[in-house]
């Protein structure tokens, strides 16, 4: 596998460095202080607009706190936070909230169950919506190694605002469009509902 990933590096131009080095979860607890007043202790967090971040693979969250530090995502809360962060912090942080445990207890809406599953484990083939799965995995732990997000249990009212702004445009961090090309195609009632299962997974 490293084999091939050279080899196709060389055939495309790349120069590969060095493997960025691991954050450190201890480094991290200290520098991640500030996050527990809208992401809760540990990275759970209580209030439905802010995401649940412990147990977030460390590139996803390192990624997503160099958009905002680059303002390609947008938050004024965030962004501010993100500024003055070393690519080291972020690593850190990363692994900080890492090594921690989802302590999730949200269910799923019953009544949103049938459809939400049904987009999560199959997606909707007839208006070209890939199941969730696909890249999330069939539980919701995401792929570190591809930089998909872990989103099992994850706020249901956090998903349906960022799947509505993937589908706005107003959120532009999917490299290749993935989540944007998929949630243009999603309606209301469909993002309420694989948020709703989302945040019932475990």
């Amino acid at each position: 596998m490293v084999l091939l990933t050279v080899l196709c590096g060389l055939q495309a131009g790349v120069s590969f460095a060095a493997e960025p080095v691991a954050g450190s979860a201890e480094k991290g607890q200290a520098k991640a202080a500030p996050c527990v007043a809208c992401h809760g202790v540990n990275g759970n967090s209580v209030n439905p607009e802010w995401p649940n971040l412990a147990g977030q693979h460390e590139t996803y969250i390192k990624r997503q706190l160099a958009a905002f530090k680059n303002d390609q995502r947008q938050n004024v809360l965030m962004t501010p936070m993100a500024k003055p962060l070393s690519d080291e912090d972020m690593a850190d942080i990363g692994a900080f909230f890492a090594s921690q445990k989802s302590t999730g207890t949200l269910e799923a809406e019953p009544s949103k169950v049938a459809l939400g599953q049904k987009l999560f484990r199959g997606g909707d083939p007839a208006k070209g919506i890939a199941a969730c799965a696909a890249c999330h995995g069939p539980d919701g732990s995401g792929n570190p190694a591809a930089g998909y997000a872990e989103i099992k249990g994850q706020h249901a009212t956090y998903t349906i605002n960022q799947l509505k702004a993937y589908r706005s445009g107003t959120r532009q961090t999917d490299p290749n469009q993935m989540m944007r090309n998929v949630a243009a195609q999603l309606s209301d009632e469909q993002i309420d509902a694989v948020a709703s299962y989302i945040q019932g997974l475990r």
